[in-house]
This record gives C-alpha cells, sequence and structure tokens, in this order.
C-alpha cells in the first residue's frame, strides 16, 4: 500500500470526526497532517498535540487552512461541516483522491465525482476550542465506493479501509456500495439533529419528552417515506434495517418498547447542528440534511421536513436561542393529522 507507505494523509477539519481519525491513523504509524481555519483550535493543537479522552496525546503536525497547499498524490479526507465545502474544493485539483467522512448532500461536492466515501456510525465530540474528543456512542466507520470504480481507485478505497482499521477506536467495515450507508445516516441525522438543536436538548430527550418524541417519530417515517418514493436504496446501521424502523413505529404499542431500547445509546451523545446554532453568525448543516430530502420528495407530501427547515431558518436569520417553545411552535404549524 505505497501511499500509506510514503504520503502523508490529509484531513481537513479537526473537529470530532477528524480528531479521532488522526489520532487513530498516527497512533498506527501513519504520517497525518491536520488541517483547519480555527486559530484557538491550531494553536492549542500545536502547543499540547490532540488528545481522545481518556488516552494518550499525540502530537501530529497542524496546518491553518489559509496555509494549506493540497498534496499531488495521497489522501485527502474531507471531515468539515458541509457549509465549508465550497472553499475547500475551490482550491483541490480535480485528480485529488477526495474521500469524504461527511453527514449530509452538498449538490457542489456530489457533482465532483469522487470515488470513495465513508460514513460514521459512531459519535465523536471534540471540544469547540482544542483538539480533544471523546467517543460518546459506539458504532462503525463504513468506508466504500460511491461510483462504479476502476481497478486502481477500488485499491485504493480497500487500502484505506485496511489501513482505519488497524485501529483502537471504532470498527471499519469495507462496503460495495457507500450510498445506502449515506442515505440512511442521513434518514436518522435529519430527524434527531434539527429537533435536538431547535430545542437546546441532549439527544437522548427526544426519547423521554412526550413532543419532542412524536415529532422525532414522524420524521423518521416522513424521511423514510422520501428516501422510498426517491427509490433510493437503504442499509443497516444499527440494530434494525429502515424497513424495520418503519415497520416498528407503524404498530401500536411498538414505539414506546423501541424507545426504551434506544434511549440509552442516545443519551449523552452530542448533536453536531447544536453548536452551530449558538455561534455568532450562526449558520447550520439544514440544506445539506433537511433541505436535501425536500429536494428529493420533489411534489411528494412532506410537510414536516418543509416546516422543520423554515423554522431552523429563522432561528439562525433572526439569532434566536434554542429553547424547547420551538418545538412546540413547529408543532402547532403542522397541517392537521401529520403528527396523529
Amino acid at each position: 500500500m505505497p501511499q500509506f507507505l510514503n504520503k502523508p494523509i490529509h484531513i481537513l477539519g479537526i473537529g470530532g470526526i477528524g480528531t479521532a481519525l488522526g489520532w487513530a491513523l498516527a497512533r498506527d504509524g501513519y504520517s497525518v497532517i491536520l488541517i483547519d481555519n480555527h486559530p484557538g483550535k491550531v494553536a492549542e493543537g500545536r502547543k499540547k498535540g490532540i488528545s481522545v479522552v481518556g488516552l494518550k496525546t499525540r502530537w501530529i503536525p497542524i496546518v491553518d487552512f489559509a496555509d494549506w497547499v493540497p498534496p499531488d498524490e495521497g489522501f485527502i479526507l474531507l471531515c468539515t461541516k458541509t457549509y465549508d465545502n465550497p472553499a475547500i474544493l475551490s482550491r483541490l485539483p480535480d485528480d485529488a483522491f477526495l474521500v469524504p467522512i461527511q453527514n449530509g448532500f452538498d449538490p457542489e461536492l456530489e457533482r465532483r465525482g469522487h470515488a470513495c466515501e465513508g460514513i460514521a456510525s459512531f459519535v465523536s465530540e471534540c471540544e469547540r476550542d482544542r483538539p480533544i474528543t471523546r467517543i460518546t456512542r459506539p458504532g462503525k466507520l463504513h468506508i466504500g465506493a460511491r461510483r462504479s470504480t476502476t481497478a486502481g481507485e477500488q485499491v485504493e478505497i480497500t487500502s484505506l479501509a485496511m489501513a482505519l482499521g488497524k485501529n483502537i477506536l471504532f470498527p471499519v467495515e469495507l462496503v460495495p456500495d457507500i450510498r445506502p450507508y449515506k442515505a440512511t445516516k442521513l434518514m436518522y441525522n435529519a430527524a434527531i439533529s434539527p429537533l435536538a438543536a431547535m430545542a437546546g436538548v441532549d439527544n437522548g430527550e427526544l426519547l423521554t419528552d412526550v413532543l419532542a418524541k412524536k415529532l422525532f417519530f414522524a420524521l423518521l417515517l416522513e424521511n423514510y417515506a422520501i428516501l422510498q418514493q426517491a427509490k433510493i436504496p437503504l442499509a443497516r446501521i444499527g440494530p434494525f434495517h429502515p424497513d424495520t424502523v418503519s415497520m416498528i413505529l407503524r404498530t401500536p404499542w411498538l414505539p414506546a418498547l423501541m424507545a426504551m431500547f434506544f434511549r440509552p445509546s442516545l443519551r449523552g451523545t452530542y448533536c453536531s447542528m447544536a453548536p452551530d446554532i449558538h455561534a455568532e453568525n450562526a449558520r447550520t448543516e439544514i440544506d445539506a440534511y433537511t433541505g436535501h430530502l425536500i429536494r428529493l420528495a420533489g411534489e411528494f407530501p412532506c410537510a414536516l421536513n418543509r416546516a422543520t427547515f423554515a423554522r431552523m431558518e429563522k432561528i439562525t436569520s433572526e439569532g434566536l436561542k434554542p429553547q424547547y417553545q420551538h418545538l412546540r411552535d413547529l408543532a402547532a404549524q403542522l397541517p392537521a393529522g401529520v403528527l396523529s
């Protein structure tokens, strides 16, 4: 695997995923360069290293994005928020071996035609101003092709999966097609993140509070319906396939049992959209989550997603603070029967 033996792996974004990947690859002897545009985080990483809570700190070269020169060869792992993609993509050569490991769908990135993507079902929460992360929910990193690939591209994808597969933080699964996993992750993220972020609650509270749970389950069903009508294949992430989740949510009494089953796995986990709402000049990935589903739906009814998108846009454009009242306002503007 000459790429890994001879060329540094560039990781864009020192957030939860980027920090975990950089730490894991560096621990296993690979050459890693981290890139970020947060001056404080870059300075802290250079001064004190990067850390996974409970494990040894590692010293990894960190470059400010303004000074970063894309490599001629080697892997570039894209671990930023989707709203940072335009600035990054404008600097990348067309033949760069780019591997996004992001949530959501960015139309500009989709048009690029890259061969490989990763989807993380584990949750890694990084401190805002320091490259220190903790794994708040176990899960896998899925690596796979997103289109038909050449033999050379497949070798590279397999090499990446094998290199990451040595790590001690999360299991890695090489899959033949990453797109069903990405669609399933979207189904869940577009239900969890907007609701938890606008209400300012822990992810686990979506399965304890009556109204939050009703909105969460309704969004899951609507997201599943949109993806089904668009004929997009889905894959199993976690204990149940999305087909099974849909069946459970439509069966009397079973949703309550599912809430009890999933509550421990969501309690204390990180909502990646929440810090964005709190930030000055707030911007979120709502367009890459809910916006993508609305575009997929076309004329297909998706009242809850449209209302969720509008509510998040209002919160960010008006600088509103997260609060439970946003869930009440969201429910109040829905057509009759949406939450029944």
